[in-house]
């Protein structure tokens, strides 16, 4: 797996603050003649005592109220949130650096992102130590893509392994998948650095990795060839809900002639469509999704076509040849040409 320009930013989960917000709207729900409110109500009167309570000095606030509207996508007002909190709370700063690079909420200011992202993580600020790996990981994108700094792979290579931490679970695990890519490269090959840090990832709990390593056994690139490894890295990322993986597994099914198998795995994959909302629930990179679904339509096209584990059906071949060559032309070429050499 090659690292793409699509890369997403390292989300940090502030659980502690969603916790608080989940609390005070258990607690109003709880108040007399409050427990027959809608959603909507319910909302509203935990946005008025988190106004109060702004209103009251409580400088917390802000960063609640600013997470309390982006969680409802209100991505105008929750920045506006951030932006008057972020010179006195770290959180809000980090929100409002990823808001103002993805342009969420407004227009985006790649330039200030960055300045922003830097400043915590120069920062000796305990109350930025928790973002810290996070906002390396994400100067280390901009870096890559060339948003709001010069473009060069060497500066983002250096903030990726410093997001990295030789491997630390409590590190930025996005950045050891993305060394794993980063590595896979033509212009930075070292594929035994890449299933590296893609085992380190995997390790750490990347369903991304967990993929790759599984591509990496089934082909020997970059470890030894390993059917049965792969096989289990393949199907437990499937079963995680990648669709790249999920592709991959439908790959090795028909190649052993499960066509059963690959039949049904592939007919469930080639329902699926919104590649940036299954990029989003699962973290997977979306060029990647896309290339899953297009070998999922290719191989249910396949088995429609040679009626293998599935009813004959040439015409709906058809549909599903065309669905594949639209999310991935590439990879539906290449599935082509390998079909026609007959080692599909």
């Amino acid at each position: 797996m090659e690292l793409s320009k699509d890369i997403p930013q390292d989300n940090v989960s502030f659980a502690k603050e969603k916790s608080i917000l989940n609390d005070i709207a258990q607690e109003t729900r709880e108040m007399p003649g409050y427990g027959s409110l809608t959603e909507e109500e319910l909302m509203e009167k935990v946005e008025n005592i988190l106004l109060e309570r702004i209103k009251n000095g409580d400088k917390h606030a802000y960063f609640q109220l600013g997470l309390f509207y982006y969680e409802q996508n209100l991505f105008d007002k929750a920045r506006i949130y951030f932006e008057r909190s972020k010179d006195f709370d770290f959180q809000s700063l980090y929100m409002l650096a990823c808001m103002l690079y993805d342009g969420e909420g407004g227009k985006p200011d790649e330039k200030a992102a960055v300045e922003y992202l830097k400043k915590i993580a120069h920062s000796d600020s305990k109350h930025a130590k928790h973002l810290k790996y996070s906002a390396l990981f994400n100067i280390g994108r901009a870096y890559f893509q060339g948003y709001g700094v010069k473009q060069s792979d060497d500066e983002a290579l250096r903030y990726w392994l410093l997001a990295a931490d030789d491997g630390n679970p409590s590190a930025s695990v996005p950045a050891q998948t993305t060394l794993g890519m980063f590595y896979s490269r033509p212009d930075s090959l070292d594929l035994k650095k890449a299933f590296f840090w893609h085992n380190e990832a995997c390790g750490n709990g990347s369903l991304e990795s967990q993929g790759a390593l599984g591509v990496m056994y089934e082909y020997g690139i970059g470890v030894k060839q390993d059917a049965d490894s792969a096989y289990v890295c393949l199907k437990e990322a499937s079963d995680r809900g990648n669709v790249y993986a999920m592709g991959n597994l439908v790959a090795n099914y028909y190649r052993r002639k499960l066509y059963t198998k690959a039949a049904d795995l592939a007919a469930r994959v080639s329902q699926f469509s919104d590649v940036k909302r299954l990029s989003e629930e699962t973290g997977c990179l979306p060029s990647y999704l896309a290339k899953g679904i297009a070998m999922g339509c290719f191989y249910y096209a396949r088995c429609l076509h040679e009626g293998h584990g599935v009813k004959k059906d040439e015409e709906e071949a058809k549909k599903y040849y065309s669905k594949s060559y639209q999310f991935d032309p590439d990879v539906c070429a290449r599935l082509q040409n390998i079909t026609q050499h007959g080692v599909i």
